[in-house]
């Protein structure tokens, strides 16, 4: 059977290597692949910044230094950075319907936990939701696609209330935003350590409004896996 490249729609060529017996099979040709970026140290340890050292970050520092916001995500982790090529990527899968796009994410998707976050002892994964405007309009959520990859058990107690689309605001806006998160039930997250899933890291504003609300309703603690960091 022909196997095709899921970015470029390309053939894929048959390589065997022991990785293919550890790992699922490669969903984009190695030349798609190659234009994606991955992270690499040093990072800001509290976001995953790419940066020169391995010093907080000047917006983590602002975060931090505000009491309503001071240690309400512990940390976010993130697979790839947000260059031209996963930025195409990225519209394609969330703003034009390829939900299939996200197998190409797996194997790092998961090794990023794995390498990062295993020795957390994470109760719950947590999607970030979509409103029901936005869900129905795109047809599936990302971040439930994507948490899908984890050996972790996965709740949905987050609701979103409908609002203007993250990528259409300022930084200020982001920033200074009411909470559009709320709970179904805290029952399940009491004194639980939770990993919220999202698709990517911009100002972390849209992570932490999600944190705090858990927190607010007895969460242990509450990190952050995403696939990209802007």
């Amino acid at each position: 059977m022909t196997i095709l490249c899921l970015i470029c729609h390309e053939e894929l060529s048959q390589q065997m290597s022991w990785t293919s017996f550890l790992l699922s099979e490669p969903k984009a040709c190695d030349e798609c692949y190659q234009s994606l970026r991955k992270i690499n140290s040093p990072t800001c340890p509290l976001c995953f910044r790419p940066q020169e050292d391995d010093n907080v970050c000047q917006d983590c520092l602002t975060w931090e230094n505000d009491p309503h916001w001071k240690s309400i995500l512990q940390q976010n982790v993130s697979v790839f950075e947000y260059n031209d090529s996963m930025k195409e990527l990225l519209a394609t899968f969330k703003f034009r319907g390829d939900a299939a796009l996200v197998e190409v994410f797996q194997n790092e998707f998961l090794a990023c936990y794995k390498t990062n976050l295993v020795k957390e002892k994470i109760d719950f994964t947590i999607p970030i939701p979509l409103s029901p405007e936005r869900l129905y309009e795109r047809g599936f959520n990302q971040a439930k696609l994507l948490a899908t990859f984890l050996p972790l058990a996965q709740i949905d107690i987050l609701t979103r209330t409908h609002h203007e689309k993250q990528s259409k605001k300022s930084r200020q806006e982001r920033l200074t935003a009411s909470n559009v998160f709320s709970i179904v039930d805290s029952s399940e997250i009491m004194n639980k350590k939770i990993l919220l899933i999202d698709d990517i890291y911009t100002t972390g504003s849209t992570l932490r409004h999600a944190a705090k609300v858990l927190k607010d309703n007895g969460a242990a603690s509450v990190s952050s896996l995403t696939l990209i960091r802007s």
